[in-house]
């Protein structure tokens, strides 16, 4: 069993991104399962395209897109992705868009099929905040899940997939008052996480 699973670049005038600090501490190895670890563009439509491919030449058995959310004090999978982009600010590419459909003609949402409340109370249990959340924004994050999920309905792939948001780094949060999560922290609540996709 192989689990693709993707973080972001750093975006801005950021050295990191919470999502790269998390991914760096997963092992490769997971419960006797391959955790394929990439990292990819905060851009609308390379993210998508990216990972997609990976997908396609990976064949992995299961996807996981982290993304981080700064303002959240607790990891968060995402219940659900919508079919627009409204950016408030420009991506890294300098990309824009406002009230525009990541792809025309498709479905107004699209669900997760991780197991997204089983998640939650892996991590829970295993002393890490998290929480359900009914919202992956308009930015590039809601663009790359739902990019995923309509790319594997519209290929045949039935594999789970979605989308889990993690908290800014202490780091980051020195300048600004955010809440925050160490790395180490996100990392075990990842782990326990993705269990309840192994163990499935």
């Amino acid at each position: 069993m192989t689990i693709l699973i993707t973080a972001f670049e750093p975006f801005q005038q950021e050295t990191t991104n919470a999502t790269m600090a998390a991914l760096s501490l997963l092992p490769d190895q997971l419960c006797g399962v391959t955790l394929e670890k990439r990292v990819i563009p905060v851009v609308f439509g390379e993210a998508i395209d990216a990972v997609t491919k990976l997908v396609d030449d990976l064949r992995p058995d299961a996807v996981v897109c982290l993304g981080q959310a700064s303002g959240r004090a607790e990891i968060t999978p995402e219940r659900v992705a919508i079919n627009v982009m409204d950016a408030r600010i420009p991506d890294t590419a300098g990309n824009q868009p406002v009230d525009t459909p990541v792809r025309e003609e498709g479905p107004a949402a699209y669900f997760s099929t991780l197991p997204v409340k089983a998640m939650v109370q892996a991590m829970k249990e295993n002393g890490v905040p998290a929480s359900l959340s009914n919202t992956a924004g308009t930015f590039v994050c809601n663009d790359l899940m739902y990019g995923l999920l309509d790319h594997l309905a519209r290929t045949g792939q039935a594999i789970p997939a979605g989308f889990i948001h993690v908290p800014a780094t202490p780091a980051q949060a020195c300048d600004r008052p955010t809440p925050s999560m160490a790395p180490e922290t996100v990392a075990k609540g990842l782990e326990a996480a993705l269990k309840t996709l192994i163990m499935k």
